[in-house]
This record gives C-alpha cells, structure tokens and sequence, in this order.
C-alpha cells in the first residue's frame, strides 16, 4: 500500500491542522474533511479544465475522465509523494485547433499523443540525470519567451469568438475581472468559472445557448472516446508545447516541495513521467493533453493540506462526474460569447506568465542577448509565421519556440568566443554585494577566455 502511496497517517486528531504545520502528503485528515477538501480540488480545477476542451472542440466528459484517471495515474508513479491534479494544459489548444484545421479531430489526438510520449521520455532522463540540464537549456528568458508566444498567438481566437456575440463576452470579461479583484481565497481564484457562469446566463437571456444535444442525451453512459491518428505534420505543432510542460511541472513539483519543506528532487522525473502518461492515454482516448494544475497548488496554499488522499477524491470524484453524457452536454454548451470573453482573459494571462517569469529571475533586458531572444520569439510568434517542408508544417508557436532556442545559445557561444557580452544575465539591482561580485568577476572571466 506505501508503494502506491496510499497509506496515509492521521494528522494530529485528525479535526484541526496544528498552528505552524500542514497536513503532509503522506497524512490525512479524518475522511469526511478529506471528502470536503477532495471536492474543492474538482471546484478549483473545473472551469480551466473543461474551458479546453469547449475551446477546441473537444468532448468535455472525455476530458474530464482522463483528467480523473490521469491523477490517479500521477499519484501511483510518484509514489504519493506529490500533491497534485492533472487537468487539461492551455498549452495545448493552439496546437489542437491548428491540427484539426488540417487533420481533424483524430490528427489532433495523435499530436497530443506525440507530446505524452516526448515528456514521458524526458522525465526518464530527468529521473537518471537530474533536472539541471533543463535548466541549462532552457533558462528563464527562454522559457518566459515560449510561455508568453503561446499565450498571445491565440489572440485572433479570443478575438473571433468575442466578435460572435460581443455584448455577452464584454459581460463574461467584466465579471471575471471583478471578481478576481473583490473577493479572497477560493472564489477570487476561481474567477474565471465564475465569469463563465455569469456570462452563461446573460447568453440564455440573449437566446444564444442551445439545447437540444444535452435533452437528447443519457443521465448515465460512457464519455465518447476517440482514437488518434498520426500524420507527420503535427510534430512541428505539439513538440514546442512539451518544453512548456516541463517548465510547468517542475516549477509546481518546487513549489510543492516549498510549501511542505519536503525535498522533492528525486521524484522530479518521475511526475515528468507521469504527466507524460497522463496525457498519452487522454490522446488515446479522445481527451486532451494534461499538465499539474497552478489552481490546485493554490487550494493547498489556502487549506494547509497537501494531503495525496485528497487528490484521490478529487480523481474518483472527476471520473464519476464523465459518465453522465448530459452534463458533458450541458457544458458543451457555453456559446462563442462566454467562450471570447473568457478566452480574451485565460489568452493573456498565459502571455503574461511568461513575462512574470522573466519578472521572478530578474532577466536583465540590458543584455542584447536576452533582448534579442525575447523580441524575435514574441514577433514570430505573435505574428503566426509559418514554414512548411513538404508535410511538415511549422507554425508561429513552433518556429517562435526555435527561434528563442537558437538565438540564446547561438548569440551566447558566439559572444563567449569573442568575449564581446560583459553585461549579467540578470538584474544586479537588490541583490547582494557580495553575489554582485562574483557575478561581475564571472562576467569577466568569460571575457577572457573569449579573447
């Protein structure tokens, strides 16, 4: 049972968290509590979840069931160490919508696929190597970059939808601004679903919301379940998407491992590997890619609980809630409005993320290379740029995800070689005095051995 990370003790009396602690993942609190707190996990990851698969088209239930089985899965592979829920990845929607553009929904399957197994493999040399040669590839203004370019190349997206009904989705942006900024705790972070929700009613008093799929389905049934397909020109779509994930889950595999004081590098690859997992069988069933969940970190923040029985409810509560078709039809049936306005806030939030990680590690923009980096992967990115070789098909996300790859390292070894970049890689500003010199006399040596 300890293997499976199933075997939890009782914390405290099991009633009340003791001042200073938290509940660890390998602690409980009595069931009924844990029930509770499992639930608010579902709540918390809901409207992120099924916005996915409403975006792109996507059978919410199905996601929704591979969600569920997805963070079982994840909770198994890391031995329980890890705290955390899969839900459906934003990074993955532009991917999605431009594969079925061209090789419909089961073309789009197999890239989610694609991506599933190249973090799977990843995670194993993580697992054998250690994370640092991550690091190393993709330093903070890479991976702020990469982050930032999915985000605003789904602009015209948001801006499509928010066209179709412009009243309703000005509405849905409204709420979610206000929410997020007028309430605390678990309702300010869940602003979105409330939007949504709101912008949900304004469109039903609009007559833009249909129902006839969700009367004609079943309260009890099977999700639909799709198969993948493979072409060659979704590897230029997804691959870029998969160094997104990695970023995101070993970021949430630190702040876990933050917030409960508890050394987590040595299950780093193996969450990658399971994330991995996850999202290979969703492909393979029709559900959309997965990635560890920001909001749910947020919920244990709040409650003092990384409890893994916790996320156990929360699995086989998502997987009991997929088989009812109506309410998978139910929530197919957000309109275009609700969608943009949503969509217009989530788009620029992920773009922004990428800036708040260049914010976070101090990424000096005095340094032309980080400059460069940056600029040149936000404009290809931005702008959609696209190159196709035969079936291959690289698009603005693809080649923007390249470009900042590239540039960094290309400009970096040429300017090691000719030592002609004396300026850090981060702000000096508010760092210590001592860290400032060793980081000018780096600066320095560097210089030297170009010359």
């Amino acid at each position: 049972m300890s293997m499976l990370g199933i075997k939890w003790k009782l914390h405290g009396n099991g009633k009340s968290i003791r001042p200073g602690h938290v509940v660890a993942p390998d602690e409980r609190l009595a069931w009924p509590l844990t029930i509770g707190i499992g639930m608010q996990h579902v709540v918390a990851m809901f409207g992120a979840t099924f916005l996915v698969p409403i975006i792109t088209g996507m059978p919410p239930a199905t996601t929704l069931l591979f969600s569920g089985i997805g963070t079982l899965l994840f909770l198994v592979i890391t031995k329980g160490r890890v705290p955390s829920y899969l839900g459906s990845s934003f990074a993955f929607i532009a991917p999605i919508m431009a594969s079925q553009q061209q090789y419909g929904v089961s073309g789009a399957l197999g890239g989610v696929v694609l991506a599933g197994v190249v973090l799977a493999l990843i995670g194993a040399i993580v697992q054998k190597f250690g994370a640092e040669w991550i690091n190393r590839l993709m330093p903070p203004i890479v991976t702020g970059a990469i982050v930032a370019l999915i985000g605003l190349n789904l602009a015209p997206a948001a801006k499509a939808n928010f066209d179709a009904a412009p009243v309703t989705a000005l509405i849905t942006l409204v709420t979610i601004i206000l929410v997020s900024v007028l309430f605390r705790g678990i309702l300010g972070r869940l602003s979105i679903l409330v939007g949504v929700v709101v912008g949900y009613l304004v469109a039903m008093m609009r007559g833009e919301v249909s129902y006839e799929k969700m009367d004609a389905a079943a309260w009890v049934g099977l999700p639909l379940f799709q198969t993948p397909e493979f072409h060659l020109g979704v590897v230029g779509l997804f691959v870029p998407v998969v160094l997104v994930l990695v970023a995101e889950n070993v970021g949430h595999v630190k702040s876990v491992a933050a917030m409960t004081g508890q050394n987590l590098d040595g299950v780093s690859g193996r969450a990658l590997m399971a994330d991995g997992a996850a999202t290979v069988l969703a492909g393979f069933g029709g559900g959309s890619g997965t990635t560890t969940y920001a909001e749910n970190i947020g919920v244990m923040a709040a409650t003092k609980v990384y409890s893994t029985a916790a996320y156990w409810v929360a699995g086989i509560f998502a997987i009991l809630l997929s088989f009812s078709p109506k309410f998978g039809e139910l929530i197919a049936t957000v309109p275009a409005g609700v969608l943009g306005g949503a969509a217009t806030m989530l788009y620029g939030m992920i773009g922004v993320l990428g800036v708040k990680i260049w914010v976070q590690n101090k990424v000096n923009f005095s340094n032309p290379i980080n400059l460069t980096t940056a600029a040149v992967a936000l404009i290809i990115g931005i702008a959609d740029y696209t190159w196709t070789i035969g079936e291959l098909k690289f698009t603005g996300i693809a080649l923007g995800s390249a470009a900042a790859l590239v540039i960094y390292h290309g400009m970096k070894g040429l300017a090691r070689w000719r030592g002609t970049v004396a300026e850090p890689e981060t702000e000096m500003a508010g760092l210590p005095p001592a860290v400032k010199s060793a980081m000018n006399a780096a600066a320095k040596r560097d210089g030297k051995k170009g010359k």
